[in-house]
């Protein structure tokens, strides 16, 4: 999955335009009838988690404990709520040890919380393993949520549609697994003959969706909202200044397809000249020719309006509220969400200098999240966290901590 020594090519919940699946098609196609598929097995199953004692991690003394603790129960309020309602089911659900930390971690006062005393918690609940595996080495990229300006009807210069979720459309597979599939469909378009392949991009933006009043807002730009799909949520602001957060509602199911490796691979683009402005401004150079290639990711992502207390904040899969250096993208396939995870990278040091070694929780997935080690940090809202997300793609390494108990869990699809 690494396209050499690239550098600033992954800035997405998805891990931008380069890293991911080549597999996608461009252009229209005929509906083909489809059925839903197991989870496909691969080469995850050979991960093994090495325990390992805390003076090996580093960093670690001086991480700021409380705040991951504030992180992690944010995972807790929705994977106990979620468990209660039966919403969990084969490889997302969370085992019973970390339901267990999760009201231990419930009983603590995080507000007032130091960070010694965060530790402590941690330490008494977790045991750290290394993630040791064949595959590929470990690899962080960062995402962001974006502002953009939009209205909620179409003007002369907002005309792009932001769509949300299709009623005919039908999950495959559990949302929080969509990274884990491969090339398998994830969504698929319910009719009266049974289920088929939705719209691609390209048929999208043709009008595929015309007429069925699914438009929830409008924005000026085809490239930004191309980008707002890559990142998965984000912010519009209308002319009167207030703003409203979108997020990820499903997609149309097709493979996640990397526009810019699809730039590099076939010599339209310098592999050391690409970064997220100079792609944005190359498909904005010639808006046709760029329309063409933004189709070459068939993949296509529709969104919801965020209200009341969830509006407040970015959130993750299962409704997770997001933490700015806190959360983490991963392989559900491999990792469990709302496990908390030691994220050593000595060469990420435009975060924090001197590298990032931080105690973080993975609360959010990605199309092209995929692997062991393969990890996206979510940065936060606006500018700022954009330009630090779009220069993050360096090597790290993975300590999972698993849950102390009776019952010792590790990640799905990992060997004990």
């Amino acid at each position: 999955m690494r396209p050499g020594h690239i550098r600033s090519l992954a800035f997405g919940a998805t891990a931008a335009l380069v890293l991911g699946a080549t597999s996608g098609g461009t252009g229209a196609s005929s509906p083909k009838a489809v059925e839903p598929k197991p989870m496909p097995t691969d080469a995850r199953t050979d991960v093994r988690l090495e325990p390992v004692p805390y003076r090996e991690l580093t960093g670690w003394q001086v991480d700021d404990h409380a705040a991951a603790l504030k992180a992690f129960l944010k995972s807790c309020d929705r994977l106990l709520a979620a468990v209660k309602g039966g919403a969990f089911t084969g490889k997302a659900a969370p085992s019973p040890a970390l339901l267990v930390a999760c009201e231990d971690a419930a009983k603590l006062a995080p507000r007032k919380l130091k960070a010694a005393a965060a530790r402590t918690f941690f330490e008494a609940s977790f045991t750290p393993h290394r993630v040791v595996h064949p595959g590929t080495p470990g690899l962080l990229t960062a995402y962001y949520e974006p502002l953009i300006d939009g209205s909620r009807t179409p003007t002369d210069r907002f005309k792009t549609p932001i769509y949300r979720r299709p009623p005919d459309l039908v999950n495959l597979v559990d949302d929080a697994m969509r990274g884990a599939v491969g090339s398998t469909l994830t969504h698929a378009r319910q009719t009266p003959a049974g289920l088929v392949a939705f719209a691609t991009r390209a048929e999208i933006e043709e009008g595929a969706l015309a007429g069925q009043g699914l438009e929830l807002a409008y924005v000026a730009d085809p490239v930004e909202a191309f980008f707002l799909q890559i990142q998965g949520s984000g912010q519009i602001r209308l002319a009167d200044g207030s703003t409203f957060r979108v997020a990820y509602a499903g997609k149309n199911g097709h493979p996640y397809s990397s526009i810019g490796r699809h730039l590099v691979e076939t010599g339209l683009f310098p592999a050391d000249k690409m970064s997220m402005d100079s792609l944005a401004s190359w498909l904005r150079a010639d808006p046709a020719r760029g329309r063409k290639v933004m189709w070459h990711n068939a993949s296509y992502v529709f969104f919801r309006e965020l209200t009341g207390e969830q509006a407040k904040s970015t959130i993750g899969v299962n409704e997770i509220p997001l933490t700015a250096g806190r959360s983490l993208a991963v392989d559900a396939g491999v990792h469990v969400i709302g496990a908390p995870i030691y994220v050593s990278a000595s060469e990420l040091g435009h975060i924090v200098p001197g590298g990032f070694h931080r105690l973080m929780i993975a609360q959010d997935v990605g199309s092209a999240i995929k692997g062991p080690e393969r990890g996206d940090i979510f940065m936060g809202s606006g500018a700022a966290a954009g330009r630090a997300a779009s220069i993050t793609r360096h090597p790290g390494r993975f300590f999972v901590l698993v849950p102390r108990g009776p019952e010792i869990a590790v990640p799905a699809g990992a060997a004990p």
